[in-house]
């Protein structure tokens, strides 16, 4: 048996294992079964594979998604590990192929969607191919509640027992009606070990912003991000597509994806962002389980999401791989009226819905957070944590003020009007506007009608929304949303307690996001080269470019620039196999790329066209001597590649008219394609 240490070293490029790896992997290697509950991004796809490359036998990998299970193949393989996929979207001779491997003892981790389990043969080909132990990706799907459209997800069970094997499980999203369910699904008979741990995401960069001009506020946040993959999250399906078309007219490279268009269009958005890089993705949440593109530089949110709990899994989807990601939640009063009206309008009980708007609550509290967002998310998730320096409100603290006053006044008018109304008609009251509504229901007589006219109705709303974030007041659905008081707002109203709000979101803001970097200025060329020479290695393999190498080791290799291969065999991410297959082309365009920066491209420090340049410059290298290689030298001064990034002509002839005819026919096209897709 191999030392799971040296495989994680030798085979993926790790010097160590991310917390709570190592136990889980120790635990599946002495042959107990495991349920591991990780977060998105913890890694838990290492903690079974490196236990099949540990001990003979085949293990058994069941996923839910053949794209998924065609990266991770892709990934395993450009690593030197025997890996292979039988699923529906296989051909007749992949699958040939597959099983000549099998055959042959060459394949250590095979994956399967469950539905391929309900074959007659099934057990007895996982019987004569030596399986010995089977891992579950995604297990909350055995769950029938939300999730019975996977039925044979059911059949894992009877086939741990029909093979006699141990068994693992992972999934990032389990609470414990789901965890329950699992573990009377899958492990029957015994229990299994349990792995439960912390739910932060550290590289994760918070924010919120109050809705004002969204769509502006989000093509701004994607252009502070241009050329790296993202997802924007919209509350409806028509909003994915109007959004994804404005994004397009500013040059980014998007698609939109939601649960209206054809499954096979689907599967295309699906691929195409596996593989692209720099690709948005303007989505529903039908675009989530699934997802493993460990490179997603950001996620924003074009509209607030229905919980704190799909909150925190959708942003969830950024760096996994290890490296800062970014994310932006936008928040208004329509997207919370809509969340609003999913609760009341869905199925369930009234005291279900009751709680799913204290849930909701709960999000407005994070968006209306008064100091760390990171504090506050994890401790809804039970876990304490110091001030985390990477949230909007810790680089820059929000304005607080004594509130208890309005928040006083606002219950006030809540208990006189008997709990019957909701936020609307509340403000009205207390700026003493006589509507219809409230003449007809005498509530001009209340002594708290007109008491609130220090505010205006901007400053109302935000009270109200900001009491609901502490969870004060919960709309009741047998009430038709009317605001009711919880037990946390007695003491408030009382007098016995104080509250604190915030100002500054009770006002417009104007900000604009400043322009996010992976690296420092001064690694910037370099580290577009990298990924230049990333991109053309994984179009040529025809596999997502985060195959060959992820953000964080291009980042690494960018900041670090070894200069021989002993040197880049330290570099997070690059074992064996990848150091022999990739290790010479790359530290070619570092050892080429590590002088200073020529004087054009300094003054183009910090502006858009400053990136375009690093990107021509790193095709030109490539096409220095032809497509074939063989042609004669040619090249463009620095001078020109900057008139060319500043002048940004959008078709052949405007980059003619900057590098003449010759270079042109050289240059142009790549060129081209550059400077329209930037």
């Amino acid at each position: 048996m191999f030392d799971p240490g040296e495989r994680l070293a030798t085979v993926f490029g790790f010097t160590e294992f991310r917390p709570g790896q190592a136990e889980i992997i120790d635990t599946i290697l002495a042959g107990d079964d495991t349920l591991a509950i990780l977060p998105t991004g913890a890694g838990k796809s290492l903690c079974f594979q490196i236990p099949a490359l540990c001990r003979s036998g085949l293990t058994l990998v069941i996923s839910p998604l053949i794209a998924l299970m065609r990266d991770q193949v892709a990934s395993l393989t450009a690593a030197g590990v025997g890996a292979g996929s039988l699923t529906s979207g296989n051909t007749e001779a992949e699958n040939g192929a597959v099983f000549e491997r099998l055959n042959a003892g060459e394949i250590q981790l095979l994956y399967m969607a469950p539905e391929r389990l309900a074959g007659s043969g099934t057990v007895a080909l996982l019987r004569r191919l030596n399986v010995t132990h089977i891992a579950v990706d995604e297990a909350h799907c055995v769950s029938q509640w939300g999730h019975d459209f996977r039925p044979d997800y059911l059949r894992i069970g009877e086939l741990r027992r029909a093979l006699g094997v141990s068994l693992s499980a992972f999934t990032a999203t389990a609470d414990e009606e789901t965890r329950a369910e699992i573990m009377a699904r899958l492990f029957s008979e015994t229990e299994p070990k349990t792995f439960l741990h912390g739910f932060d995401r550290p590289n994760i960069r918070l924010a919120f912003q109050p809705k004002n001009n969204p769509r502006k506020q989000i093509l701004d946040f994607a252009a502070a991000r241009r050329g790296q993959s993202g997802i924007v999250y919209c509350g409806t399906r028509a909003k994915t597509e109007t959004l994804a078309k404005a994004l397009a007219e500013e040059r980014h490279t998007t698609c939109s994806y939601h649960g209206g268009m054809e499954r096979e269009d689907r599967r295309n958005v699906e691929e195409r962002f596996q593989r692209e890089d720099g690709l948005i993705v303007v989505a529903t949440v039908a675009f989530g389980m699934g997802v493993d593109k460990p490179d997603i530089r950001w996620v924003a949110h074009a509209d607030l999401p229905k919980s704190i709990e799909a909150y925190y899994q959708e942003i969830g989807r950024g760096g996994r791989d290890g490296a800062a990601a970014d994310t932006l939640t936008l928040y208004g009063a329509d997207d919370i009226r809509l969340r609003r009206s999913q609760i009341d309008e869905g199925m369930a009980p009234d005291d279900r819905k009751f709680a799913d708007h204290g849930r909701l609550n709960a999000l407005l509290g994070l968006a209306d957070a008064l100091g760390c967002r990171r504090q506050l998310l994890l401790g809804y998730f039970g876990e304490e944590s110091e001030p985390c320096g990477n949230c909007d409100l810790c680089e820059e603290p929000p304005e607080l003020f004594d509130a208890t006053d309005a928040a006083r006044k606002a219950l006030s008018a809540v208990l006189r009007t008997g709990e019957y109304f909701g936020t609307g008609h509340l403000v009205d009251v207390l700026l003493g506007n006589e509507t219809d509504k409230v003449t007809q229901r005498g509530h001009h007589n209340l002594p708290t009608f007109g008491v609130g006219t220090e505010l205006d109705k901007n400053g109302w709303q935000s009270v109200f929304r900001q009491m609901m974030g502490q969870d004060f007041l919960r709309p009741d659905s047998s009430r038709f949303g009317a605001l009711r008081m919880t037990e946390r707002a007695r003491p408030v109203l009382k007098g016995e307690e104080g509250v604190t709000f915030r100002r500054d979101v009770m006002k417009r803001s104007a900000r604009r996001p400043a322009v996010r970097m992976m690296v420092s200025e001064d690694d910037a060329p370099l580290l577009s080269a990298l990924k230049a020479q990333r991109r053309a290695l994984a179009e040529a393999a025809r596999v997502p470019a985060y195959v060959v190498f992820t953000d964080k080791t291009l980042i690494e290799l960018a900041e670090k620039r070894p200069q021989n291969l002993d040197e880049m065999m330290g570099i997070s991410g690059i074992g064996a196999t990848k150091l022999d297959k990739f290790g010479s082309i790359f530290l070619k365009v570092i050892t080429g790329a590590g002088e200073k920066p020529h004087p054009a491209r300094q003054k183009l420090a910090g502006q858009t066209s400053g990136l375009v340049f690093d990107r021509l410059q790193a095709a030109q290298v490539m096409l220095m001597n032809g497509e074939t290689g063989t042609e004669k030298p040619m090249s463009c001064s620095s001078q020109v590649l900057a008139r060319l990034a500043k002048q940004n002509p959008t078709d052949l002839d405007g980059i003619e008219r900057v590098l003449g005819e010759r270079h042109c026919l050289r240059f142009g096209p790549a060129f081209l394609e550059i400077l329209l897709n930037q």
